[in-house]
């Protein structure tokens, strides 16, 4: 037990700063203005956020186990640099569990009561808003939302914090590639059919569900290949109508 209300206090405000600052540079990681492979050290962190050493070293850390950042020994920590491999394998991985857990997410859908849906459909109307006018920004917030309180239909919080990361890690791969788009909103790179999956779901159409979710799979898969192989970003517009934003979370 701590000695004082005092400590308690201590300890509870370390922990909400240490929170702001984790999802602060998360923040900064998946807008692109950390770019991947930039490297930064804890007192750099401090001292642009002026703060203590310790609530940032603890940030970095929980940073670095939810696979945004890598320990560069003896120089910090670096922004993680995932390469168009393992973004295509971050894609299977989700579309293996999708397949797994889709029927059991129409039959909780199916249970819930008639308002069950009024905060999953508001944040697919943002973030489909969002897609279609091309405000990125914006729409990696209302994405993970919504996906979010998709996953928590399941109603395992395993399963929806493992797709929860590979949305992230989707993220951080795909925001620079997007920031390179002169065009966002006429590129068809960001996926807004958001609604679709809010719609099959009223409906209880568990297949509609999945040859949505799958199609979109198909298309990111493309686009990455495309990014790897020699035509660049010219592959990009072959992939298919929103191929990135299906890529950030199937859950």
């Amino acid at each position: 037990m701590p000695a004082s209300g005092a400590d308690t206090r201590g300890t509870v405000n370390r922990s909400t700063l240490r929170q702001q600052l984790t999802d602060a540079l998360r923040d900064e990681v998946l807008a692109g203005r950390l770019q991947p492979g930039r490297e930064f050290t804890v007192k750099q962190i401090a001292e642009s956020y002026e703060v203590s050493a310790t609530p940032v070293r603890e940030a970095l850390v929980e940073l670095a186990a939810q696979g945004l950042l890598d320990s560069a020994q003896h120089r910090g920590f670096r922004v993680r640099a995932y390469t168009a491999a393992e973004f295509k394998g971050m894609v299977e991985a989700r579309r293996l569990i999708v397949e797994g857990v889709h029927h059991r997410l129409a039959l909780a859908a199916s249970d819930l009561p008639p308002d069950g849906f009024v905060v999953l459909r508001r944040r697919a109307e943002e973030a489909g808003r969002a897609a279609r006018a091309g405000e990125l920004d914006v729409l990696i917030g209302y994405d993970l939302r919504f996906w979010n309180s998709l996953a928590s239909i399941i109603g395992n919080p395993h399963i929806a914090e493992f797709l929860h990361q590979l949305r992230v890690r989707c993220w951080v791969f795909s925001v620079p590639h997007l920031r390179e788009s002169p065009d966002l909103r006429g590129s068809g790179l960001l996926w807004s059919g958001y609604e679709e999956v809010v719609a099959a779901l009223v409906r209880c159409d568990v297949e509609a569900v999945y040859e949505v979710l799958a199609a979109h799979d198909e298309a990111a898969l493309r686009w990455a290949e495309g990014l790897s192989g020699p035509a660049g970003q010219g592959a990009w517009r072959e992939a298919g109508d929103g191929c990135v934003g299906t890529t950030l979370g199937h859950s």
